[in-house]
């Protein structure tokens, strides 16, 4: 920025997954002025693009914020890596790339908690807005019906591209006819309401290349011919700070390479810094529970109970077996000719391992046949590695990796210092819940049972971990604390809800309660976690409250 004192209608904080969209969105009004800041970089680096680059984008202070979380009892007291984009992009530039709306009951239970305006009714066609779909692509050749028949859950024309993995394995084609044999149907489309079944994942990609919201919603319209004169993006804004007059938040303060900058927001201020940044950033301007901000030492400005509470994740159980007879990417990717033969099909083709999401094949399941829709989701990979970042195994095997899709337990994010530089305490308490624990204890049983199918014995599959000695179900909540991970979904620490919620940070038209031009526009506003990868459903959040903005202005 030029100057040190600037006047915008509206500015957001982060430029991730919900700030791209809502910046491109704002701006269309060419009567308003938008700021965006990113606290990271451009994404100009090259793993970012390349699908299997997630693999140097985690953990890597260029591109992830490396936080760690505190060691959790549920997980036999170990701490995990904790990614989250810092980037142009954010997290959906080093995610799996999974195109996952959740199922329809998860946002009519939105809208009946309290919040109208959210039911699936409402959101579809949001979704819709946003995608470019594969399947109603001329060039795919999709017949006159099916296209029809797609059009009725899937759009063309938007920004957010859809499209079909680029490769398959045999050995998924396999566990896939397993599950089959275990009474989960085939099915070919996850994103209908209902998504109960087996089947290859759809991918945020573009004829092999990650698709990322910046590259999506923000590039076409901060250069070239479609530059937006009046959106001004800013990358390395670091320090943030909310500013206040009374009630009102009236901008906020940042420092960008060591000069300090001072904002006004006519308008809005918006967070869109993610389930762990946004509620952070609340808290270090008083907003929160004033036992948690007197122990950072920070006066309480708005007493909100709620903020960084109501943290939710996907636990992820990664089950893994050895092969045998079984073409797997460990042997590939560990042999010479098996690495130059990957790159050159991907420099010519934009195809093969390299063009790989992390998970291929999805499975949704019931953890037993008394729930009412799938609450189980498998991500099933040709590989098997001991923790992500290192090297893969020497011997052919897979993983297959299922959560909970409606977690019980929940967690919280609190800062532990007023400085913006600190990072915040994430305690994610899985397995706190004894439903949770039954839920893991029988997704094991299930991976099993799958993996025994006769169609899956000419592999002879042998289960290393956690290993077949795990057996009772006190022995299975040890094992699902010895192999659970994140599967990177945090949300809900800024809840939206009404104000007689006590744990509600936002209504349903993401305000901050109390707080005056102040809203939350990112997955931390989600009530309960949704039946699914987290990515798309936070576009489409993005994508309601730049509704609610342009109808109200």
């Amino acid at each position: 920025m030029k100057s040190t004192d600037s006047t915008f209608d509206y500015i957001i904080v982060g430029a991730g997954t919900a700030g791209c969209v809502l910046a491109n969105r704002l701006s269309a009004d060419k009567s308003v002025s938008v700021l965006l800041l990113e606290a990271g970089g451009m994404d100009d680096y090259a793993w970012i693009h390349i699908p299997v680059g997630y693999l140097y984008c985690i953990d890597n202070p260029r591109t992830d914020w490396r936080y760690r979380t505190e060691p959790d009892p549920g997980l036999n007291g170990r701490s995990l890596i904790y990614p989250r984009g810092k980037v142009l992009g954010g997290s959906s530039s080093i995610n799996g790339m999974i195109y996952m709306r959740g199922q329809q009951r998860d946002y009519d239970g939105w809208a009946a908690a309290g919040n109208p305006g959210w039911s699936w009714d409402d959101v579809l066609p949001l979704f819709k807005k946003s995608e470019n779909h594969w399947s109603l692509d001329n060039a795919y050749g999709a017949s006159e019906r099916e296209a029809a028949e797609r059009a009725r859950f899937h759009g063309h024309g938007g920004e957010w591209r859809v499209e079909k993995q680029r490769l398959h394995w045999e050995l998924l084609d396999t566990f896939r006819d397993a599950a089959v044999a275990c009474g989960i149907p085939r099915v070919d489309d996850f994103n209908r309401g209902e998504n109960f079944g087996c089947g290859y994942f759809e991918v945020n990609q573009k004829r092999g290349v990650r698709w990322n919201a910046s590259k999506a919603f923000l590039h076409p319209i901060i250069k070239g011919r479609h530059e937006r004169r009046n959106l001004v993006l800013v990358t390395e804004a670091n320090e943030v700070k909310l500013t206040f007059d009374g009630r009102r938040c009236s901008g906020v303060s940042f420092v960008q390479r060591g000069v300090a900058h001072q904002v006004t927001a006519r308008a809005d201020t918006i967070l869109c810094a993610g389930s762990v940044g946004s509620p952070a950033i609340l808290q270090r301007a008083g907003i929160g529970a004033p036992e948690h901000l007197a122990s950072a030492g920070v006066e309480t400005r708005h007493a909100l109970p709620g903020v960084g509470e109501n943290l939710q994740d996907h636990l992820q159980l990664r089950l893994a077996f050895k092969l045998e007879n079984a073409r797997t990417l460990n042997t590939i990717a560990n042999k010479w000719h098996g690495k130059v033969g990957m790159a050159l099909r991907y420099m010519l083709l934009q195809s093969g391992p390299m063009a790989m999401a992390p998970s291929q094949l999805g499975v949704f399941a019931k953890s037993t046949p008394g729930e009412l829709t799938a609450n189980l989701q498998y991500h099933v990979q040709p590989l098997s590695l001991d923790r992500f970042g290192e090297p893969l195994h020497a011997f052919d095997a897979f993983t297959a990796s299922v959560c909970n899709l409606r977690p019980a337990s929940r967690g919280s994010v609190r800062i532990a210092s007023p400085d913006a530089w600190a990072a915040p305490k994430i305690a994610l308490n899985y397995l706190q819940h004894e439903i949770d624990k039954r839920v893991a204890a029988d997704s094991i049983r299930l991976t099993r049972r799958i993996v025994s199918q006769e169609v899956m014995r000419r592999y002879r599959p042998i289960e290393f971990l956690p290993g077949p000695a795990y057996q009772t179900e006190e022995e299975l909540w040890q094992a699902a604390g010895e192999v659970g991970t994140t599967i990177f979904h945090p949300v809900g620490t800024c809840k939206m809800g009404p104000s007689s919620d006590p744990q509600a940070v936002v209504d349903a038209e993401l305000r901050v309660h109390g707080i005056e031009r102040l809203r939350v526009v990112d997955s931390a506003i989600m009530p309960v976690i949704t039946s699914g990868n987290t990515a798309s459903p936070t576009i489409m959040i993005a994508e309601k409250a730049a509704e609610l903005m342009r109808a109200k202005r």
